[in-house]
């Protein structure tokens, strides 16, 4: 399955608000509890986009599959503008087929290209395959926070984890 990975599209909100709800609904993945409309994925797509980052889709026969974004990390504080987090999501049907490998890979690439320095993943855990995701990709564990989120009426840790893109004196 070789997906067709591109820029984020106001028509494929639909299918990103599907794609997220899922996680919202029946998972821990993300700590949203309520599903969100097509309209604030649109906002959230433009305000992500307005700040010069990527967000991917990936399309297969051509039907949104997944997607990938960059957000700078603590945007309010400037001297933070050379690191972001990174977020990937694959639709229910199209997990394990190599989607998020693709997404992940692009995004990278293009925050290198962008001249950003590090990327954090953050993690809801337990979550084996995000956790193998990046460290496929090299990122490297640096933080570990117990009962961090609350959600089905359980406690759930989150972990944090680091790939540096470039080197000290590259940015």
């Amino acid at each position: 399955m070789d997906p067709v990975i591109r820029p984020a599209q106001p028509a494929d909100c639909l299918a990103i608000a599907s794609i997220y709800n899922h996680y919202i609904t029946n998972t821990t993945v993300t700590f949203e509890e309520q599903p969100v409309s097509a309209a604030e994925i649109e906002s959230r797509v433009a305000v992500v986009q307005f700040a010069s980052l990527p967000w991917l889709v990936a399309e297969v026969d051509g039907a949104v599959a997944g997607y990938a974004y960059a957000v700078k990390w603590k945007a309010t504080r400037e001297a933070y503008r050379f690191a972001v987090e990174a977020s990937v999501y694959v639709a229910a049907g199209f997990t394990g087929g190599g989607i998020g490998t693709s997404l992940y890979e692009e995004l990278l690439n293009r925050l290198r290209a962008m001249k950003m320095h590090v990327v954090i993943g953050g993690v809801a855990l337990p979550n084996p395959a995000s956790v193998a995701l990046h460290e496929r990709f090299g990122f490297v564990k640096v933080a570990h926070f117990k009962e961090t989120g609350y959600k089905f009426n359980r406690w759930i840790d989150v972990g944090y984890w680091q790939l540096l893109l470039v080197g000290p004196t590259d940015s």
